[in-house]
């Protein structure tokens, strides 16, 4: 019975993994970015404009749902040169296709601090990312992200005020 049972999972797994598509590709982006500090922050602060750009892994799971998982540079933080940050990231996504060219998806999102111009910021930080994907044609996209932080990005040995990193990006790429 044993036997049996280990021989249908395996056909059943056998049969999932060669119906998955996989995708890979490049992805340029515009980030809008800021930091919400508590206590208030006692000087203006104002957004940053940036860029980031990265490549991706969008693993196909069923015919709508996808895990897409991205590595990517993207410089962030205020518009004050003292409140910027770099960070390598790594957002995952789980996505679910609305219709033949809409996908949305939401997911975590680890990153580790690259360059800063002070050493006020911590080494990793942590965010949630939702956003959404149109298909221009079956290669070429343009997608909207949101993400929020929910970890301190400052060093909290350096000082005793949060702050934490909000990002719009506004991207286009390719997959192939």
């Amino acid at each position: 019975m044993k036997n049996y049972l280990l021989a249908l999972l395996f056909a059943c797994f056998t049969t999932v993994s060669m119906s998955q598509e996989i995708r890979y590709g490049v992805r340029g982006a515009l980030n809008v970015s800021n930091l919400d500090f508590d206590p208030d922050a006692t000087f203006e602060n104002q957004h940053r404009n940036g860029f980031a750009f990265g490549g991706f892994v969008d693993f196909g799971l069923t015919e709508d749902v996808s895990l897409f998982t991205e590595l990517q540079w993207s410089a962030e933080g205020g518009k004050d040169e003292s409140i910027r940050a770099d960070y390598i990231q790594l957002p995952i996504l789980l996505r679910l296709s609305v219709s033949d060219r809409l996908t949305i998806g939401a997911g975590p999102q680890v990153a580790i601090k690259t360059w800063e111009f002070k050493d006020a910021f911590a080494t990793f930080a942590f965010s949630g990312v939702a956003g959404l994907e149109y298909m221009i044609t079956d290669e070429l996209f343009v997608d909207a992200r949101l993400s929020y932080g929910f970890s301190n990005v400052l060093d909290k040995d350096l000082t005793d005020v949060t702050a934490k990193n909000h990002v719009m990006q506004f991207g286009f790429g390719i997959k192939i």
